[in-house]
């Protein structure tokens, strides 16, 4: 990853503000201080599978007239969406791999296979695929999602490293970032920590997990933008707006954002 004038582009996960047009999400965003944006493609929000193929180089218009980008979109692997990202100028998809009810091993062999049928649709749309971790029934960790990627180019298949889910599986963030960074496509900021849900008289302790904004979670922020700066990394940082408490969201995200600016610069 090369260092350049402007190493860092600030990206939002717009998942939570799906009722927005295209001016209204881009005025948004711009004043929020953000350089673009994470797009979900669902049913239900401003592009969906069905239309991508038109919509989405629409939506990436209507953006780009208050210049800001659209970096990447979560979406399925359909060939339509990857004509769609190509079209619009999208640079990748982001997914996460949920394991099927087989196991996690068959899981794991199945989406290797899979992910190396992809390869051709990256080459011929010019649009990379960014594995996330997540907790619960996925892939949740590092070392997990590398085990994808051992037969596999970065310039087709990456990694989207998240900081939170890192954290709720107990890992270092300076080891995270080390073991995905041959292929690592993009940093998502998030935060979050476990409570417990449940009183002291219950038979067996329960635990929840409470996302909240990026000074107050298990994943250490600082420690994580030290260890991207002293590598050189270059590229997208994704703020995800993932908050328990999403009536603050607005609040939240301008002040996580601002934490984050002043970590990286």
């Amino acid at each position: 990853m090369e260092q350049s004038d402007k190493p860092y582009s600030f990206s939002l996960f717009v998942k939570h503000w799906k009722d927005l047009t295209a001016p209204e999400l881009a005025s948004f965003v711009s004043r929020t201080g953000f350089d673009g944006i994470e797009l979900p493609i669902r049913a239900g929000f401003q592009v969906e599978p069905e239309t991508a193929r038109t919509t989405l180089p629409e939506f990436a218009k209507g953006l780009s007239e208050q210049g800001v980008k659209i970096f990447s979109v979560a979406a399925t692997t359909d060939e339509s969406i990857f004509a769609a990202c190509s079209e619009a100028g999208v640079p990748m998809i982001r997914i996460m791999i949920n394991i099927d009810q087989d196991g996690y091993k068959a899981t794991e062999e199945r989406t290797k296979r899979k992910l190396e049928e992809l390869v051709p649709l990256c080459a011929k749309y010019g649009v990379k695929v960014g594995i996330q971790q997540h907790y619960g029934n996925y892939i949740i960790d590092s070392n997990g999602i590398m085990k994808l990627m051992e037969p596999l180019s970065s310039d087709h298949i990456g990694v989207v490293w998240d900081a939170a889910h890192d954290a709720f599986a107990g890992q270092q963030p300076e080891y995270g970032l080390d073991i995905v960074w041959s292929h690592l496509a993009m940093v998502n900021l998030k935060n979050g920590y476990f409570m417990r849900s449940n009183g002291p008289e219950a038979e067996t302790a329960e635990w929840k997990r409470h996302f909240t904004t990026g000074r107050h979670g298990m994943a250490h922020w600082p420690r994580i933008a030290t260890y991207v700066k002293e590598r050189n990394y270059a590229g997208v940082i994704c703020l995800t707006a993932e908050y328990t408490d999403l009536a603050n969201k607005d609040r939240y995200i301008t002040e996580d954002l601002a934490y984050a600016k002043s970590l990286f610069k």
